[in-house]
């Protein structure tokens, strides 16, 4: 079963996102940018598959975790899919040019949302 590491520091969100995904996937939720790194160096033999990242979080940002990712090959493979509420042209950019994979904004369709994880799972 494909992994998502869900990282958001809106309680509710991750809590809606682990209910909507959990039938299909192994869901893990973080409270924000630290823990999704703290969660990623902790466990380098069980990356997930794909991480679900909001961009404005207190301490590190989606932003700064992309950033801190792309300095290591060890986490090339997982797909990042931005999900946040900031959608304007240079955000989904710098996302996009930080390594991202994808990139939603809020409030977004759960549908759209797995169809966009099937796809980048290949």
């Amino acid at each position: 079963m494909n992994s998502i590491l869900i990282a958001d520091d809106d309680k509710e969100m991750r809590e809606l996102l682990r209910f909507k995904l959990q039938s299909g996937y192994e869901v893990t939720t973080v409270n924000d940018g630290e823990e999704c790194w703290n969660y990623l160096k902790a466990n380098p033999d069980n990356l997930p598959d794909v991480i679900i990242l909001d961009i404005m979080m207190p301490g590190l940002s989606g932003y700064r975790v992309l950033d801190r990712m792309q300095d290591s090959e060890r986490f090339d493979q997982i797909q990042i899919i931005m999900l946040t509420s900031r959608g304007k042209e240079d955000d989904i950019v710098r996302a996009l040019e930080s390594g991202a994979t994808d990139y939603m904004s809020k409030p977004f369709s759960a549908n759209e949302l797995i169809a966009r994880i099937k796809r980048v799972l290949g």
